[in-house]
């Protein structure tokens, strides 16, 4: 069993790492979790408000582990101040919180110095699973099942809507930075509409890092090498995210067991590896999401 332990205040960052390490020597991704009830969403605060970056992982993995299926998560005393209470016995999860200090120095000379020095904090939270007499709706959810032969246009519009250039044919799936466009085998290839979704949402977060875009840069060189993996990392994190976003269960890709070993590597020679690319992931979700804001805007003009 996986644990990001709450007992002590061990380095989180090596906790976290551990944690998805032993997930992924298992051969199971902590940003790919079964959605269980079809519960394919982003964890939620008290407020409704989704988590971002590492705290989405930690959080479906501890969902994942204890057979957690309501999205919010809370405080003991946010619980308390909804008439909620914690059962007796029960775990707590830890998230983080990552801020900066400002300070100010004055050097040899006189002049001075403005520098920032970034921290991160942890805080526990419980799953409303773990809370009694909590309101209705932060346990009673109800999802819409969407059939498996059915087309996500969801995701349809949410690419059409970054402008990104999409041709389909053949037999693989990839983005071309030479060319800038997404090729995706046709729709009717894939074994079904998830899928196919999670896989061009995929490569759309590859289309995200071009230079002329989040110019995103991890100093690949050829196929397998630590900078390739890291970027396939981000992409698998990130369309993750999306497609909670869009309410689709990811889906594994057939090229998943490829990645694993060098995923591993890249996780067990730096702790602070999957922070980084959950931390990028976001980033490239906020700007995607941008586009459909763009989107609305426009419309409604």
């Amino acid at each position: 069993m996986t644990k990001v332990a709450t007992e002590n205040r061990a380095d989180i960052y090596q906790r976290v790492t551990d944690a998805i390490i032993a997930q992924l020597e298992a051969g199971t991704r902590p940003w790919a979790m079964p959605w269980k009830a079809g519960n394919a969403m982003r964890p939620l605060r008290h407020n409704g408000v989704p988590y971002s970056g590492i705290n989405t992982l930690i959080l479906w993995m501890m969902a994942q582990e204890r057979g957690y299926t309501s999205p919010y998560w809370m405080t003991y005393k946010q619980a308390a101040e909804l008439g909620g209470q914690v059962r007796k016995g029960e775990r707590s999860s830890v998230v983080v919180y990552a801020g900066a200090m400002e300070r100010s120095e004055t050097d040899s000379n006189g002049e001075t110095i403005e520098s920032r020095i970034p921290f991160l904090k942890t805080y526990c939270v419980f799953n409303a699973g773990q809370i009694d007499n909590l309101p209705e709706h932060f346990t009673a959810q109800s999802f819409e099942h969407v059939a498996p032969t059915a087309r996500f246009e969801c995701a349809d519009a949410f690419v059409a809507a970054t402008g990104a250039m999409l041709r389909h044919g053949g037999n693989r799936a990839y983005y071309s930075p030479a060319t800038d466009h997404i090729q995706m085998p046709p729709f009717e290839a894939f074994i079904s509409a998830e899928d196919y979704a999670t896989t061009m949402l995929h490569e759309l977060v590859h289309w995200s890092g071009a230079k002329t875009r989040l110019d995103r840069q991890f100093d690949s060189k050829r196929w397998g090498d630590e900078g390739y993996a890291a970027e396939e990392c981000l992409a698998e994190i990130c369309a993750s995210f999306l497609a909670a976003d869009l309410g689709i269960a990811m889906q594994p890709r057939e090229d998943h067991a490829a990645y694993l070993a060098s995923w591993l590597k890249v996780l067990k020679g730096d702790k602070r590896a999957i922070f980084t690319a959950a931390s990028y992931a976001e980033r490239a979700a906020s700007y995607l999401h941008g586009f459909q804001k763009q989107d609305e805007e426009a419309d409604a003009a």
